[in-house]
């Protein structure tokens, strides 16, 4: 009888050896690779820095003015006026969308400052992908 119960904890164990761990309902699907230093990898950096350590998506929505303007409505007028969003973080230039909201977003400037060039212009193609 021990040699049985060995014998099927044994086979058990090798037969659990080559399965493939199962999803539950979730399909992988491949994400192309994309360039380091391509317009997509800098748009998704964008992205994060603005969901994240940015914290900008706490005022900016994609489409809907919440504290701030929606993000499409800054990055059209930007684009309409041909303006840098980039001197703006940087509190070089003035508000052109909505100067009422100025003094509120005054106090996030100490987080855009503190960005380098690359991750301020990351953010702005990030703004800029979601009026295309």
């Amino acid at each position: 009888m021990e040699k049985i119960v060995v014998v099927v904890v044994f086979m058990v164990l090798l037969s659990c050896q080559n399965k493939k761990q199962e999803s539950f309902g979730v399909e992988k699907t491949a994400v192309p690779e994309v360039a380091e230093n391509s317009v997509e990898a800098k748009i998704k950096l964008g992205e994060s820095i603005f969901n994240g350590v940015g914290l900008c998506h706490t005022c900016h929505k994609p489409d809907q003015k919440v504290i701030g303007p929606s993000i499409k409505e800054i990055a059209t007028i930007y684009k309409e006026q041909n303006a840098d969003m980039v001197d703006f973080l940087r509190e070089n230039a003035k508000p052109i969308v909505d100067p009422t909201q100025y003094e509120v977003m005054k106090t996030n400037f100490a987080v855009t400052k503190s960005m380098s060039d690359e991750e301020l212009q990351a953010i702005e193609l990030y703004m800029h992908s979601l009026i295309k």
